[in-house]
């Protein structure tokens, strides 16, 4: 039963109270103030619509409709508005009291003074002393992109970006201002958000920047010249690459959607016989045809139209200046033209800065996890099979793939073998900064990175095949981590015509890698997958297990000095010094000092153009280290060994060496006095603007000398406890210069209907190995029967890294047999012969960029190019020969050039096989249109919506007869990298995407 009594008077009361607190809703809407105006462009008056106006501290806000008005209810007449719209600079604009505000935003295209990421904090770009290349997210690459190289390739003069192949995340080189070392390759030091990266291995041939989502990244700084890297010291000498993720930015919240489906196939293939031609052929060279009857393309058959999705959704805001974030989730499923080839990304991140202590304590973060899937072909095997399969042998020959002898169907091969990796990364790390006093900011910064990485590369039985019967399995496990602890102080003095900025720092990182793998032979033919199968190691198959750890620590004391005078004249110090665990005791530490100065005239009482409006002089020089090198080379190694004389004879009744102990033998000598090697740069250069900044540009010459080059030697003494040893080339060094420009132009109608901006970077790069007390070092060899260990390239005096030397073909003998040009003319053809012909490295690099927005429409083209290097085709010397056509392997008409050649004649290396390598590529073409929410009725429910098309790889403009001149598939020696080898390369796709992109 319902008790009543009491029931009405609290009834009366909450009446009352619900009264009351309308009337206080009321009151307090008619104390809000109403602010209105119009938004329009500085420049042309144009009104401007979607920009985003919002009460400063606050989400409360709106955005301009088609004519640029705007209304907004505001708490009072004394607040703050923060309006902001993309493609102009932010502004906050007090009320003041005002109702009526009209706002004139600035175009970015006339923003001169922007922040540049530099080493250890931000710059305004005219304070910069340094070569700095800056790439924002509206210049990237656009299209099917997995790592951030791929957003730079023809963007930034003095880099140079190739792809290993076209498989999905391939390996690339990133050159910045020419090769300088033997052994450490080319691969810049990358940090991100502020954490330095280590660029070891994850356990598969692939970039280690793969983790990296593009669509989380907005900007990209190459740091180039000694002024801009030495505060990174002992592994800049590479140059470093300062990738920024995006934040949230102070205005309304948004969400952002992007999704895409893009559509890939073989963008050139080889012109190989096709059947009919094949069966004319093979007769014609006086070979034994094998003709089974079908009419086969094998490219054609081996290779797929690949269909791959990339969705991305993030989040981001921020409350004034005391909070921002970023949030996203991506996933990416990127498939190879080759088939039973493809890479999964699944990242998320996380992105957040927060103030308190009114705003003298500030704290970022950042988080990152990452997991990728890669699932690869037998790359090579798939490629040579492509090229050489006989065109007459059917695919399948009763529902089952057909048959070879002593061969493997590639499309049975498709079934039974498999190369998966798995990685999972997280990179995280915190930053609090506390400013002690005015002008002194503390920043402690921790971060972590973490990869793990399983492998599994397996044949299945196949009892069809010698060789194959027992299957085989390699499971690999590779375990990276990377730690670091960083305290700065800086300390900033603006007095009157003085600024001066001092910073000083500490840093400690430690890494550590754990690989360990087994192999094992010898599974059921069950129709399990060996990696899913119990194995049990036999004499006859053995199971080999291998395990490996490195533990490394870096550990380092820098400072910076900057000082200007009137922001006119402008001076950079900066000084590093390197404590590396790789080095002996007696060279543990580098030292590492830059100087720059920068003059902007432009601040000149006396300069008075119409013409320039901006124009800085710069001037530096620095050196910077590289730290490299294999672990613990500094240290002696022993081993067990029961070869030559190395056992102890203990046993009387032993009949062979099996029946002796073990020997201790040298392995490795200890040395340390081993030194950093040292790379020793100077820049000069010139920044300008003009035509009321819509031109803009700079202009760089530089020299890099690398020298203290370490190198494992033979001895010189025959009698040595090793074979070999490490040890710094005295004198040797490898010299780059170079010049660089880079320019870019804006202009358009009046009206701002149309906008266009044509960009464009050209670098120069002269590379030379000076004083080199080796007649060669190989960096390149060719492979294969017969082949195996011949010089194609390498370091040689005088010359750039990666000559090619080698005999210069002379045609074809009356013997049906190479001829070679007798270069010395003492009548005979020896190894004195051969000649440096050629270099991989190109000596010139180009990019243009291209950009037109009419209304809605958007055009953006990027071509990319190179010339002065030539390419060896190692696939035309291994399998495009008149023996192979002979035997019923397929060729190209190159095995047919010389009719008098006999079928024996050997493919010596020559340059016979070298191809010049230059190209011009339209790396990427991309259509767009900006639908109007208000035009599909969504207005109110998104802000922005954007279709694209996007076009990759449409065309290349070269003579060379490989799949792509883009191309570098040779292998180390010795730890030394090699340039400019085309070995069974995978072939490069051409790509066609469809995009949606939306704003919340």
């Amino acid at each position: 039963m319902i008790q009543t009594e009491g029931l009405l008077p609290k009834l009366k009361k909450l009446k009352l109270v619900w009264l009351a607190g309308i009337f206080c809703i009321y009151a307090g809407m008619a104390q809000a103030q109403t602010v209105s105006g119009v938004v329009t462009d500085e420049q042309t008056g144009e009104e401007l619509p979607g920009v985003n106006i919002v009460i400063q501290g606050t989400s409360t806000g709106t955005a301009t409709d088609v004519n640029g008005e705007f209304e907004l209810d505001v708490p009072n007449l004394n607040e703050t508005l923060v309006v902001s719209y993309v493609g102009y600079q932010t502004q906050e604009v007090p009320i003041n009291g005002r109702e009526t505000i009209n706002i004139a935003l600035v175009s970015q295209a006339f923003e001169t003074d922007e922040l540049v990421v530099v080493a250890y904090g931000v710059q305004r770009k005219s304070d910069i002393t340094g070569s700095i290349s800056r790439a924002t997210s509206e210049e990237f690459n656009k299209g099917s992109v997995v790592n951030p190289g791929q957003l730079l390739q023809g963007v930034v003069a003095g880099v140079n970006v190739t792809s290993a192949s076209g498989e999905p995340g391939a390996a690339q080189d990133v050159i910045i201002r020419g090769v300088g070392s033997l052994r450490s390759g080319t691969t810049p030091l990358y940090v991100v958000d502020g954490f330095v990266l280590n660029n070891s291995s994850i356990g598969v041939a692939t970039n280690p920047l793969n983790f990296i989502n593009p669509s989380d990244i907005e900007s990209i700084e190459v740091l180039k010249d000694a002024s801009a890297t030495a505060l990174y010291g002992a592994r800049a000498s590479n140059g470093v690459v300062a990738i920024t993720t995006k934040r949230g930015q102070e205005g309304a919240t948004r969400m952002s959607l992007s999704t895409s489906t893009s559509w890939s196939t073989m963008a050139n293939k080889i012109d190989v016989f096709s059947a009919n031609e094949f069966r004319n052929q093979v007769p014609r060279v006086d070979g034994t045809l094998e003709d089974f009857g079908a009419n086969t393309d094998w490219q054609d058959e081996l290779t797929q139209t690949a269909i791959s999705n990339d969705i991305n959704f993030s989040l981001s805001g921020a409350a004034s200046d005391r909070f921002n974030y970023f949030a996203s989730l991506g996933v990416q499923n990127q498939e190879g033209i080759l088939k039973q080839n493809d890479l999964s990304r699944y990242s998320g991140r996380l992105n957040m800065s927060q103030t308190a202590l009114n705003g003298r304590l500030n704290v970022d973060y950042h988080i990152n996890a990452v997991r990728t899937e890669n699932l690869r072909p037998n790359n090579t095997s798939m490629v040579v099979d492509m090229l050489q399969l006989n065109p007459t042998i059917p695919v399948f020959t009763d529902g089952s793939p057909t048959q070879l002898d002593e061969m493997l169907n590639p499309v049975q091969r498709y079934e039974i073998y498999l190369d998966e990796a798995i990685n999972n990364r997280v990179i995280a790390n915190i930053a609090p900064s506390l400013e002690l006093i005015d002008g002194l900011l503390y920043k402690l910064n921790l971060g972590v990175d973490y990869s793990v990485t399983n492998r599994d590369v397996q044949t299945s039985p196949f009892a069809l095949l010698e060789g194959l019967e027992d299957g085989s399995l390699s499971n690999s496990y590779f375990k990276n981590s990377n730690s670091l602890v960083e305290n700065t102080l800086t300390y900033n003095v603006d007095a009157d015509i003085h600024s001066v900025n001092v910073l000083a720092g500490h840093s400690y990182q430690e890494f550590f890698l754990e690989a360990r793998s087994i192999n094992m032979e010898g599974f059921s033919n069950n129709g399990i997958q060996p990696r899913y199968q119990d194995q049990t190691s036999t004499q006859i198959n053995p199971t080999n297990k291998f395990a490996s750890a490195e533990k490394n620590k870096l550990q380092s004391f820098f400072g910076r000095v900057n000082y200007s005078y009137d922001s006119k004249y402008l001076l950079t110090a900066t000084m590093r010094a390197d404590g590396s665990s790789k080095f002996g005791e007696n060279n543990r530490y580098g030292y590492f000092p830059s100087f720059a100065l920068g003059w902007n005239v432009t601040e000149e009482d006396f300069f008075n153009s119409s013409i320039i409006n901006n124009l800085k002089l710069r001037a530096s020089w620095g050196q910077t280290g590289n730290q490299e090198i294999p672990s613990k080379i500094t240290k002696l190694s022993y081993s067990e060994s029961r070869g030559g004389n190395d056992t102890y004879p203990l046993n009387p009744n032993a009949n062979n060496l099996a029946d002796y102990p073990y020997g201790i033998i040298f392995t490795r000598l200890a040395n340390p006095d081993i030194q950093w090697e040292v790379s020793t740069q100077t820049n000069v250069g010139v920044d300008f603007e003009m035509f009321n900044s819509r031109l803009v540009g700079t202009l760089d010459y530089y020299t890099k000398i690398s020298d203290n080059i370490l190198l494992e030697v033979v001895p010189a003494d025959p009698i040595q406890p090793t074979s070999t040893f490490w040890t710094n080339i005295p004198d040797m060094e490898i010299q780059n210069s170079g010049v660089e420009l880079g320019l870019e132009f804006r202009g358009g109608s009046s009206s701002r209907d149309f906008q266009y901006s044509i960009g464009g970077n050209i670098s120069t790069i002269n590379n030379e190995v000076v004083n080199s007390p080796y007649s060669v070092l190989t960096t390149g060899a060719a492979q294969g029967a017969g082949q195996t260990g011949a010089t194609i390239n390498g370091y040689i005096n005088g010359e750039p890294i990666g000559a090619f030397y080698m005999l210069e073909f002379d045609g074809i003998g009356p013997d049906g047999l190479n001829q070679f040009v007798d270069t010395n003319n003492d009548g005979a053809v020896l190894e004195d012969d051969r000649r440096v012909v050629g270099s991989a490295l190109p000596n010139l690099l180009y990019g243009i960029q291209l950009n037109a927005n009419y209304k809605d429409f958007g055009l953006a083209l990027n071509f990319n190019g190179a010339s002065g290097h030539k390419i060896y085709n190692h696939t035309r010397m291994s399998i495009f020969n008149k023996g192979n056509l002979a035997s019923s392997f397929n060729t190209t008409d190159f095995a047919t050039e010389f009719l008098d050649e006999a079928n024996t004649n050997s493919n010596t290396v020559s340059t016979r096989y070298l191809e010049k390598g230059d190209y011009l590529r339209l790396n990427n073409a991309t259509v767009s249109y900006n639908l109007r929410p208000e035009l599909v009725g969504l207005e109110g429910a998104i802000s922005d919506l954007q279709l694209t098309l996007t076009g990759q790889n449409l065309f290349t403009i070269t003579d060379y007869s490989g799949y792509d001149p883009e191309v570098n598939t040779g292998t180390t020696i010795d730890g030394i990298q090699t340039f400019g080898i085309d070995r069974f390369t995978y072939p490069f796709p051409r790509t066609f995407l469809l995009g949606l992109n939306l704003t919340f």
